[in-house]
């Protein structure tokens, strides 16, 4: 018993032991060898790879998909299209999805902020183990060539070791993949050439009708004939095709594309038939439709290139679906080329036959209808025109052919001899018309005029500027013995301002001697016809007529120049003589007389006042300027004499009666010469004396003791206010003369300032050229008086003294006076007897001075 307790207690104290080095021990699992760790190490990167490598694999092989569903390689699967309803729910839900994912993002994102500042502030700490650091340049460190290695390459497993427990692979091409890649390469490539040899830079078919082209500014005279066209290398009037003859529509389409309603923009047989064509022969055929053409000459080049046939082709297509078939002909008509720079069928018509496009006959549509296609050869200008004949023919053979017109219409078109225009300068009145183009670069720019396509109807009369261009040139003729090449006209409406005709030299195109330039526009010196703006200053500060002025010998000292002593025309003074007769008779000391009473200053300011442009510079001027020392331009005093014809309202010269943009809308009108309305706007001279500065230059018999009472001043019952004007160094001659509703001015002299031999003014220069000029303006049937202010009468009075006429007065007349000026009392008898005694006297002692002299 004893030994069984001391067994017992030898194996509680072994127990106790055991569980005591047991309770010692570490636990867990054991510590695995370190070639294990490494080997799990290693399997669990290249693990870590694998995925990858699918992962990226995947990706490339969804991209590859999707692009070759987008170009058709491949159709994808599944399900037919959704309804558009079940699509718009679809993305309504994934819309609201969207938000709410947005929305719980946006929160979290702004939680997870807000949780970072506390943390930065301090007040709350960071939950779990701390992050480990991020490696920097991570980049640079992964081995992307590798993975690309990966996924261009499939591993293929050949055997296991378990040595080191390590498997063993090698490399394979994964060929799918790369032909994939190759192929979508050489798509991609093929693409963008097609792209940069077709679609790059390609013009839009819009520009067809938004695209402006230039257009030529045609000059009309105011009866609608055409003077002259204005264009930049292309002469083209747009015209609509319902304003162009159907014969030649029927004829272009014959001859240029037959199945033009028909095909879709180009035709296929056509374009066969030309390849084989050229080809086969040396004759060169083109295959393009009037659709392809007008492609060509509009939007593209005329290049022969493979390039721009695919444009053309591709063009032609879209053309045909944005434009209806008979906006592409209409474009077509205006646009191709008939010949130099006549482009368009309208001027095409007005160059060969002078006529509109919708007036061409069959004969004349055939031949236009052949032109477009080598202008050159078959124009009828060329050196063959037998060519065009026989293309001519041509056309009309096409047209029987298509069922255009019978065999008989083309066998009478084809004998019919046809009127052509002659190819020479088109260009009528040329100064006139250089004038307008200069008015018209101005008020709407040099680019506008050039390519615009403007329609100015002019106020020119055509017939009368070429019988007025006929009368100067063959009166100019006649004065080549006196030293004179060249004369100048201006004819007008006083009212209206409208140039009626405009002579700016005797020949234009005479470049030797000038004649480009516009004499009507140039500053000339007017002589005695600038007289009656002196004597219109007077008259408004309160003279008469019926004034006498003294016509003697005066010299005058003006302080920094030499004494200046004006003389008469003729040498003589004639005494007292009423300002009637000094104006009449254009006597130059009167005029003197008058302006040193008036001011030189003043008779500036009244010709500006009234229209003259000129005296910009007072300084230049003295007592002479009454005499026609300073120069003015012809137009400005056409406008000075306006006024007088006007009672006292001045006109400007205007050579506009209406202009028109391209598209019809009018730009400008000239209301005044159209409607009479609006023409006169402020009067700047009094009515009344207007009126009796046309008395005095009306009056034949004031005149006379200067020009005698047959001068060509002279129109026999008619009423014409005229006034000459021939300046001191025999440089310029002139004449100016109206009416109420016409105004002549001429001008003779040199256009390289050599005086003229010898001129008498109202029987030479320029007056013979103004009465024949007036002659063609008056009607005998209704003779022209000018209308009498109702403030004014006429009254008889004795011209020596200038008051009511007694018994002994030598010379009574009728003159002019303001209701309430006239004179009340009548001269004295005693008067004249004492007068005619120093007369007497006055003879006797001169006589006795040069008898005296003599011995």
């Amino acid at each position: 018993m004893l030994f069984s307790m001391a067994v017992r207690k030898n194996s509680q104290e072994k127990q106790k032991k055991y569980r005591l080095e047991q309770k010692k021990r570490k636990r867990g699992r054991p510590q695995l060898a370190f070639h294990v760790k490494c080997y799990r190490f290693i399997l669990d990167k290249i693990k870590e790879k694998q995925k990858k490598i699918k992962k990226n694999a995947k990706k490339i092989k969804a991209g590859f998909l999707i692009l070759a569903k987008k170009t058709g390689i491949k159709q994808s699967p599944g399900r037919p299209k959704l309804a558009k309803t079940v699509k718009f729910k679809r993305f309504w839900q994934q819309r609201k999805n969207k938000n709410a994912k947005s929305r719980k993002q946006f929160l979290k994102k702004h939680q997870a902020r807000w949780q970072k500042f506390l943390r930065f502030c301090g007040l709350k700490k960071r939950v779990g183990r701390p992050r480990k650091k991020k490696t920097r340049f991570s980049f640079f460190k992964k081995n992307y060539l590798t993975s690309l290695r990966k996924i261009l390459f499939q591993k293929k497993e050949i055997a296991y070791f378990q040595t080191g427990l390590k498997k063993v692979k090698r490399w394979r091409i994964n060929f799918s993949l790369f032909a994939s890649i190759i192929f979508s390469l050489l798509f991609l490539l093929f693409s963008y050439g097609v792209y940069d040899f077709v679609f790059k830079d390609l013009p839009s078919a819009t520009d067809l009708s938004t695209q402006q082209q230039n257009l030529t500014t045609r000059i009309l005279d105011r009866n609608g004939q055409m003077l002259y066209r204005i264009y930049e290398d292309e002469n083209r009037t747009l015209v609509p095709l319902k304003s162009v003859s159907e014969h030649l529509i029927n004829a272009t389409i014959a001859i240029e594309d037959k199945n033009f309603y028909q095909h879709f923009g180009f035709s296929p047989v056509g374009i066969l038939r030309a390849l084989f064509t050229n080809v086969t022969s040396d004759k060169v055929q083109g295959g393009s439709t009037i659709t392809q053409q007008l492609v060509k000459s509009r939007l593209l080049s005329n290049e022969r290139t493979l390039q721009r046939k695919l444009r053309e082709l591709l063009l032609s297509l879209v053309v045909e679906g944005a434009y209806e078939k008979d906006e592409i002909l209409e474009m077509y008509l205006n646009t191709v080329p008939y010949g130099g720079s006549t482009y368009g069928i309208e001027e095409a018509s007005w160059r060969y036959f002078n006529k509109r496009a919708k007036d061409l006959s069959l004969a004349e549509s055939a031949l236009l209808a052949g032109l477009p296609q080598a202008p050159s050869t078959y124009s009828p200008y060329g050196p063959n025109p037998e060519i065009a004949k026989a293309r001519q023919a041509d056309v009309l053979r096409r047209m029987v052919e298509d069922g255009y017109i019978s065999q008989e219409q083309a066998d009478e078109a084809r004998v019919e001899k046809l009127q052509f225009s002659e190819d020479v300068i088109d260009i009528k009145a040329p100064h006139f018309v250089m004038y307008v183009k200069k008015l018209l670069a101005e008020m709407y720019g040099e680019d506008l005029v050039a390519k615009g396509g403007l329609e100015v109807r002019t106020t020119l009369d055509l017939t009368l500027q070429e019988e007025v261009q006929k009368i100067v040139s063959e009166e100019i003729n006649l004065l080549g013995n006196l030293h004179i090449s060249n004369g100048a006209a201006l004819v007008t409406n006083p009212k209206t301002g409208e140039i009626l005709a405009m002579i700016g030299g005797v020949n234009y195109f005479d470049f030797a001697h000038d004649g480009q330039v516009n004499v009507t526009l140039r500053p000339r010196q007017p002589g005695s016809s600038i007289k009656p703006l002196t004597y219109a200053l007077a008259f408004e500060q309160g003279k008469k007529p019926s004034d006498l002025i003294e016509d003697s010998s005066i010299t005058y000292q003006i302080v920094g120049s030499r004494p200046y002593t004006p003389r008469n025309y003729d040498g003589k003074f004639r005494g007292k003589i009423t300002l009637r007769e000094a104006l009449a008779s254009s006597y130059n000391v009167p005029a003197v007389k008058l302006l040193a009473e008036l001011g030189v200053q003043n008779l500036i300011n009244e010709g500006r006042e009234l229209g003259i442009s000129t005296w910009t510079d007072p300084s230049r001027f003295g007592l002479s300027l009454t005499l026609g020392a300073g120069e003015v331009l012809m137009i400005d005093m056409v406008e000075v004499f306006s006024t007088f014809a006007n009672l006292g309202y001045p006109v400007e010269a205007n050579p506009f009666l209406e202009i028109r943009d391209a598209g019809g809308q009018t730009l400008y009108s000239n209301n005044c010469a159209i409607s009479t309305t609006n023409c006169y706007t402020s009067l700047k001279l009094s009515p009344s004396v207007a009126y009796t500065i046309s008395d005095i230059l009306s009056d034949n018999q004031a005149r006379a003791s200067a020009f005698g009472l047959h001068s060509v001043l002279n129109i026999p019952n008619q009423e014409v206010a005229v006034k000459t004007g021939t300046t001191n160094s025999m440089k310029d001659n002139w004449t100016i003369g109206y009416t109420t509703d016409r105004l002549v001015a001429t001008w003779v002299g040199n256009n390289d300032n050599t005086p003229m031999s010898y001129v008498a003014s109202g029987i030479t220069g320029a007056s013979p050229i103004w009465n024949k000029i007036f002659l063609l303006l008056l009607d005998k049937q209704n003779p022209h008086r000018f209308a009498m202010p109702s403030n004014l009468k006429k009254v008889k009075i004795c011209a020596t003294t200038g008051t009511l006429p007694c018994s002994a007065c030598p010379k009574v007349v009728e003159e002019i006076f303001v209701a309430g000026t006239e004179p009340l009392q009548a001269c004295s008898d005693q008067y004249f007897i004492d007068l005619a005694a120093a007369n007497e006297q006055k003879t006797i002692e001169a006589a006795q001075f040069q008898g005296g002299q003599i011995f």
